[in-house]
């Protein structure tokens, strides 16, 4: 008994003695394994100086070229609307149609009146030729041919007030069918048909707008205006080249409209109740995808840096503490850099300071990143519009090989 006893006591330390060795072993083994990685692989751009912009972004708001109100220039009912809501409409088209029968009416007195003061001045003149031998034989007295004269030129004058009544009153005729006073785009009718309009006053029927190019109104600081231009003088910055009248608009989406606008004036006050400067651009609108009274986000180029650059937007992180990339230096090792930022251009960031050129900056694979410490493997950064049409290769050629 004792026997059997002390074998199951050898056996059971013999096991354990082995467990021990294959924990230990495994332990090694996931150790040297741990170790034996590869380094994670990141995309960096390398940090070129060149002479970039000073972007500033303003907020700004749409508004039309022209705007023309269709007003009624004569009273009457509104019998006839003559366009679709909308649309866009040319100079001189017609839009409404007013009960126009009192104006013709109007417009034949006066013309009677005008053949009347016709007829009158013809017998006048009549009377003037036929007193004139007999003035010359003083078979008349001087009063009589001067009566004669006097009452000529009174009939002339009747017969000139005729045809300005006869103007007015066929003014007034055109009137009753409302145009428009300029080319652009219509919007709703204001009064429909039946209505009483231009009674007492010029009542509003509908608003044209030219959208094919639209102003752009923005305000900037004083304050910002008069720093920029110490800056310039101070020679830290230098004045925008040929594009600095430029200018790009930022839709709320955050998308950038394509076309680029053009810078037309800068006010020379200053608003007292604001500090702001204004300042107006022009922006094309050939497709009316913009409309007047939209709020945007100006980007205006207005002076250049030496020695800045241009990093991906992604490669910075921003925080209340300030700005910052993820520096890869020549061992793989990866360290935070604060940075200053001159604002956007596109989807890139002005680094105004705080990188030195050939420095390498983290873009891309931070999430393979487990421990900040190790050393990293720096591949350069292929942007993704670039990367799209190499993966769509890569899939053919396997899908080919296939």
């Amino acid at each position: 008994m004792l026997r059997h006893v002390g074998l199951s006591a050898l056996l059971v330390s013999v096991l354990t003695a082995c467990g021990q060795g294959d924990g230990q072993t495994g332990a090694a083994n996931a150790k040297a394994g741990a170790s034996a990685m590869p380094p994670a692989q990141v995309g960096v751009v390398t940090v070129a100086l060149e002479s970039v912009p000073v972007m500033t972004e303003l907020p700004g708001r749409l508004e039309a070229v022209r705007t023309a109100q269709v007003r009624a220039r004569v009273a009457g009912i509104l019998q006839k609307r003559q366009f679709k809501e909308g649309a866009d409409v040319e100079a001189g088209q017609s839009l409404f149609l007013i009960d126009a029968s009192t104006y013709k009416a109007a417009l034949d007195s006066a013309q009677a009146t005008q053949a009347k003061a016709e007829a009158n001045l013809a017998q006048a003149s009549a009377l003037v030729d036929r007193y004139q031998p007999l003035q010359a034989a003083k078979a008349i007295s001087p009063q009589e041919f001067l009566n004669a004269q006097v009452a000529q030129r009174q009939a002339q004058a009747d017969v000139a007030a005729a045809k300005a009544a006869v103007q007015t009153a066929r003014i007034n005729l055109s009137y009753a069918s409302v145009t428009a006073p300029i080319s652009g785009r219509i919007g709703r009718a204001l009064v429909t048909e039946g209505a009483l309009v231009g009674q007492g006053e010029a009542t509003q029927l509908a608003v044209i707008q030219q959208v094919n190019t639209l102003y752009v109104n923005f305000t900037q600081s004083a304050s910002e205006v008069l720093k920029l231009q110490k800056a310039m003088e101070a020679g830290s910055l230098k004045k925008a080249g040929k594009h600095a009248a430029a200018v790009r608009v930022v839709l709320d989406d955050g998308t950038e409209y394509p076309l680029q606008g053009k810078l037309l004036f800068s006010d020379l006050s200053v608003d007292p109740s604001s500090g702001q400067v204004a300042l107006r651009a022009e922006l094309p609108n050939p497709q009316g995808l913009l409309l007047p009274g939209m709020y945007v986000r100006v980007r205006l180029e207005q002076a250049e840096v030496d020695g800045g650059m241009l990093l991906p937007q992604q490669a910075v992180t921003r925080s209340s503490q300030g700005d910052t990339v993820m520096v890869v230096d020549a061992e793989g090792k990866v360290s935070p850099r604060p940075v200053q930022l001159g604002g956007a251009r596109g989807n890139q960031w002005v680094v105004l300071g705080g990188l030195k050129a050939g420095e390498q900056v983290m873009v891309d694979g931070f999430q393979k990143m487990m421990n900040p410490k190790a050393p990293v493997k720096a591949v350069p950064w292929t942007p993704p519009q670039a990367s799209a049409p190499v993966m769509a290769a890569s899939a053919a050629s396997s899908a080919a090989s296939r």
